[in-house]
């Protein structure tokens, strides 16, 4: 066990947050930690990391136990380059690698034979075999590998820190804790400023990682594939459930349905026994049963009755009128953003026919032009080419993930009432109620509340336009799980068409019925919801991978060697590639049997065993190094 936590409190002065919780980290967990906002699930974390303290409660950590916490939106500021950065959590191994450079010097000016020299080289083999099991020789392919999976292998390493994007800093700080590998690593929302690609990647290592990971997330569909245990904070109170989060909603109301029916027994029960004493007590006959009836309701528990769901918001969008059957007709678009030498092309000969009641969302990597294409159809931004239709009695209602539209000095009741000034104030409550902006909660400006508050006048705005056709610029935003589920009951109960960007690959699932896929080298629809995409996706790219090798193949064929001196030379080639790789992976063996040599006690207490052992090592690693270079110049001129 690794940490646990026993019956912990925590209050705020005098307000509760969280009441006799306890729970156990195994090693490797993987926990995905839930809750409404406000719930306690940061609370928790900062009690876990020792940042706060509980005023009840201990939480029992393993002696030596490390823990690794990446705040949600945190990034690094540093002067030093991505590789510098990076290579910091290496500190110590760099600072042994040092120090066995400086022994194979010292050891090189030692006389043979002498007790100095025995005891050095004892004591390099020592240094050398616990380099080796700690990953010394592995620091830069480790650093490689992460910094490719978190996105960064079109960035030079050598890219200055604090000239990165925030989005760009938040990576990069999930990377060098990955990087770390603590005993226990926390993460607070970790998929923000993630493509899918990052995504899954992040997903694999997560689930390979040797460690305890503990998630806070509202992204529902990455806590499927990697936790399989939900810790839920809610009412103050900490409940774990095994699984995954799909898991964990089967789990949970099958949980509500069976608390429910224990209510509405010992509820009928305690009524029956009510009954029973009001109508015998004052009998003689029966006053002794009524009295041991009354003792027997006095000790009846009723449990609480249980909620089945907390207040929710309520998405409903009506609107009046139907649209014609061809909705959107986008026909060889081609879009750019920016003046100059600022200007970049996104795409071109974009195509588009979006029918009736279809469900139609864009993806793409970052910077490839979702939002920007939404803009522009929409006829917020001008395109450079081709040409946007929409079909007779369309209504556009158009979510924008940045709220570009509003006020900031707007109080929320203002702002929605200025939207629609012929309603009454008692109607734009009601609405502004509808998304939980009750209360003194209204008289907030808007450029002061929180994300997830002006994301919900951004719909009240919208249910109140009545359009048949939405235009959602990543709706999932800043919003929490329930009210993701409560928004996707609403948009599958629409009967018009949405248009969509989106990154979150649940929401992605369940209420698309189309995908457009923006990429580098075209665009590329599918018929289907993410699931369907991702398969169709994976099987294309595996066929574009076969083409491409059967293209070499062919092209290794038929390059046209105009003599037979050609033909020859490349046979020779290849034999000498095969050659090549077989010299240097016997080479490689045979260092790692001297260096397991290095490690045996007899063999390090023989000074000129360990001097012929080392050079006879050098030797075979320069010519190893020697090889490589010729293999990578023969591949380069395939």
């Amino acid at each position: 066990m690794l940490l646990s936590i026993q019956n912990i409190s925590k209050y705020y002065g005098e307000k509760l947050v969280l009441r006799d919780i306890s729970a156990d980290l195994e090693e490797n967990d993987r926990v995905g930690l839930i809750g409404l906002n406000g719930a306690g699930k940061s609370t928790l974390i900062r009690l876990i990391c020792q940042i706060e303290e509980a005023e009840e409660g201990v939480i029992a950590r393993k002696q030596g136990l490390s823990l690794g916490y990446l705040e949600q939106n945190a990034g690094l500021s540093s002067a030093r380059t991505i590789w510098e950065e990076m290579m910091s959590v290496f500190d110590r191994i760099l600072e042994m690698e040092h120090t066995l450079r400086q022994m194979e010097q010292r050891i090189g000016e030692e006389q043979p034979g002498s007790e100095s020299y025995r005891v050095l080289a004892e004591e390099y083999a020592r240094m050398q075999q616990h380099f080796e099991n700690i990953g010394g020789y592995l620091t830069e392919v480790k650093v490689r590998t992460v910094l490719a999976g978190m996105g960064f292998s079109d960035k030079s390493v050598h890219t200055v820190i604090d000239t990165l994007s925030g989005g760009e800093k938040t990576r990069l700080a999930l990377a060098k804790l990955l990087l770390e590998e603590p005993d226990v690593l926390i993460l607070d929302e970790p998929t923000n400023h993630l493509d899918f690609q990052t995504l899954q990647w992040l997903e694999e290592f997560l689930l390979s990682y040797k460690g305890a990971v503990l998630i806070v997330s509202h992204d529902r569909y990455f806590l499927d594939r990697v936790v399989g245990k939900i810790w839920e904070i809610e009412e103050h109170e900490l409940c774990a459930y095994p699984g995954n989060y799909t898991k964990y909603a089967a789990l949970k109301e099958d949980k509500l349905i069976r608390q429910q029916k224990e209510y509405e027994m010992q509820m009928k029960k305690a009524a029956e026994l009510r009954d029973y004493v009001d109508r015998n007590l004052e009998r003689a006959s029966t006053s002794n049963m009524a009295k041991s009836r009354r003792k027997q309701l006095e000790k009846l528990e009723i449990p609480d009755k249980p909620v089945f769901q907390h207040k929710r918001v309520k998405f409903r969008f009506p609107f009046e009128q139907q649209t014609v059957n061809d909705v959107l007709s986008v026909q060889d678009m081609s879009l750019a953003v920016g003046e100059g030498a600022e200007k970049k092309e996104l795409f071109t000969h974009f195509s588009l026919e979006v029918k009736r009641q279809q469900r139609v969302a864009i993806i793409g990597a970052n910077g490839m032009g979702k939002s920007s294409f939404l803009k522009a159809v929409l006829g917020r931004i001008p395109y450079q080419e081709g040409y946007v239709a929409w079909g007779k009695h369309v209504k556009i209602a158009y979510y924008d993930q940045e709220n570009a539209d509003v006020n900031p000095d707007n109080t929320l009741l203002e702002e929605l009432w200025s939207r629609h000034k012929t309603q009454n104030e008692q109607a734009i409550r009601t609405m502004l109620g509808q998304v939980l902006l009750t209360g003194d909660n209204v008289y907030k400006q808007v450029g002061v509340v929180s994300g997830g508050e002006r994301a919900k006048l951004a719909f009240a705005v919208m249910m109140m336009e009545k359009g048949n056709v939405l235009v959602l610029d990543e709706p999932t935003n800043h919003l929490d799980l329930d009210t993701k589920e409560t928004l996707e009951k609403g948009l599958l109960e629409f009967e018009g068409t949405i248009l969509f960007v989106s990154h979150d690959r649940y929401f992605l699932n369940r209420v698309a019925t189309r995908i457009v896929d923006l990429q580098p080298e075209g665009i590329d629809i599918y018929e289907g919801n993410f699931d369907y995409y991702q398969e169709k996706r994976a099987l294309k790219d595996q066929a574009a991978a076969a083409a491409a090798t059967e293209k070499r193949e062919q092209k290794a064929k038929t390059a046209g060697y105009r003599t037979k001196r050609q033909r020859s030379d490349e046979v020779k080639r290849k034999k000498r590639i095969e050659e090549l790789e077989a010299q240097v992976e016997a080479l490689e063996q045979e260092v790692r049997q001297l260096e397991e040599l290095l490690g045996q006690k007899e063999i390090a207490a023989d000074y000129e065993k360990v001097q012929e052992i080392y050079h006879d090592m050098e030797e075979k690693r320069a010519l190893s190094a020697s090889l490589g270079e010729e293999w990578l110049a023969l591949s380069e001129g395939e």
